[in-house]
């Protein structure tokens, strides 16, 4: 997190007893290495793991399958939110946290060891679809206790601005990833595909010691302390989210699955399709994500706040609305060839459609659930929307443009699953100004 933030986040806080400076900070550290760490793969497997990993078949189908291997990892992230959301709401936020980081970075940092399918033949693809589902689990617990950590400090009128703090690491994560596979593409073809595409995954065992250092500071939350002293922790987490708080459960789901179809289909089913269709390099493309989620970065914190003003539900229906009304034009822009129109497509999708929703998450999906199941609650409905919406809009978009030619069916597509969201929203209480009880 920048600076500027930091201090905003300390000097907001005045008067509530708490400095949300280190906790906020410490929260969007962690998640600026997990989304680098969850991010990277989905560019490796757009650019190079078709070739490296899935090399006998024809080009679009190894595409297809790398994919598929990157879409394990979504589907890893419900067990993951299961998993560690059970211990969160048991034992602490804080312990939890620190495990799920160490689980990622490790996943990470292996793919970045993998030999190659020229190598050690099946094994190669095995052993990657395996990490990836390692780096899902990590992830599926990571941002429900990174959300909470600051959440439950954080004052109840200022609770969507801080929470948004947290969700600057997925545009940030994205930056570094994206800028640091901007710089090993530019080795010639025969080193990136021998061993520069490594680098990024490397990388992530300097990324785990920055972030194990900020994290180990921070305190648990007075919120589950309150709950743990006063004996009121659930027996079974996952249970009581689902059997007794259906609604919330299944209102989660709807609302991530417009916002999280939209983002990978910028930044993954796009480079695809760009690259492999329409014949634009492959750095246009990553300079273009690149330049828009540095745009989206400072968005995120303004729509946080606006949320503590105008609610929660209220700019929700502005994101979906957006959605709706961007879906043709966006792949109409991008089909240009015009890196110019190019860049401003995505950073418009990506800042107003994506930022609107995903700006609020980490605030509004814990907020629907009690302190007894809220990381459970909130980690689960997250991330299973996720494994629908991220893991599979890339391959249904990329067998759909396989079909058809043309993008159109994409937009669709989006425009359907916004449809989903906008219910969701109706359904869905307003939160802004609630008290987070013990």
């Amino acid at each position: 997190m920048g600076l500027a933030a930091t201090s905003a986040a300390k000097q907001s806080a005045r008067g509530s007893g708490v400095d949300m400076a280190p906790i906020v900070f410490a929260g969007s550290i962690g998640t600026i290495i997990e989304w680098y760490d969850f991010l990277i793969y989905g560019t490796a497997a757009a650019l190079v793991f078709n070739n490296l990993f899935f090399p006998n078949f024809d080009p679009m189908t190894g595409t297809l399958a790398a994919l598929g291997a990157y879409a394990v990892g979504f589907f890893a992230r419900p067990i993951g939110g299961v998993l560690f959301g059970h211990f969160g709401d048991r034992i602490g936020r804080k312990a939890t946290l620190m495990i799920t980081m160490i689980v990622m970075a490790l996943g990470t940092f292996a793919v970045g060891l993998l030999p190659t399918y020229k190598d050690i033949g099946v094994w190669a693809p095995i052993l990657l679809v395996t990490l990836r589902v390692i780096q899902g689990i990590g992830l599926g617990g990571e941002w429900g206790g990174a959300s909470l950590i600051v959440i439950e400090h954080a004052p109840a009128d200022r609770r969507g601005f801080y929470g948004s703090l947290v969700q600057i690491g997925f545009p940030l994560g994205m930056v570094t990833s994206s800028a640091v596979f901007a710089v090993v593409t530019m080795l010639p073809e025969a080193s990136f595909q021998s061993w520069g595409w490594r680098v990024p995954f490397l990388l992530s065992i300097v990324l785990l010691a920055v972030g194990w250092f900020m994290r180990r500071r921070v305190p648990e939350t007075p919120v589950f302390e309150a709950m743990k002293a006063s004996g009121e922790i659930a027996r079974a987490p996952f249970l009581e989210t689902v059997l007794r708080n259906p609604r919330s459960f299944l209102v989660a789901i709807g609302l991530k699955i417009s916002e999280v179809s939209l983002v990978y289909a910028l930044t993954v089913f796009a480079v695809v399709y760009a690259t492999t269709k329409l014949g634009i390099p492959k750095k246009s493309m990553l300079d273009a994500i690149l330049i828009a989620a540095l745009i989206e970065t400072p968005l995120i914190p303004l729509f946080g706040w606006l949320s503590d003003i105008v609610g929660r539900r209220t700019l929700y229906f502005v994101g979906v609305a957006f959605t709706v009304l961007f879906a043709f034009p966006l792949f109409w822009m991008i089909e240009t060839r015009d890196p110019n129109m190019i860049t401003l497509a995505i950073s418009i999708a990506l800042c107003i459609g994506h930022g609107t929703m995903f700006g609020l998450q980490s605030t509004y999906f814990p907020e629907l659930f009690g302190t007894r199941v809220r990381y459970t609650g909130a980690s689960f409905g997250f991330q299973l929307s996720a494994a629908i919406g991220g893991g599979l809009t890339p391959i249904i978009a990329t067998s759909l443009v396989n079909r058809t030619g043309g993008a159109s069916g994409v937009s669709i597509m989006l425009i359907g699953l916004a449809l989903v969201t906008f219910v969701a929203t109706l359904f869905a209480r307003e939160t802004k100004g609630e008290r987070l009880g013990a």
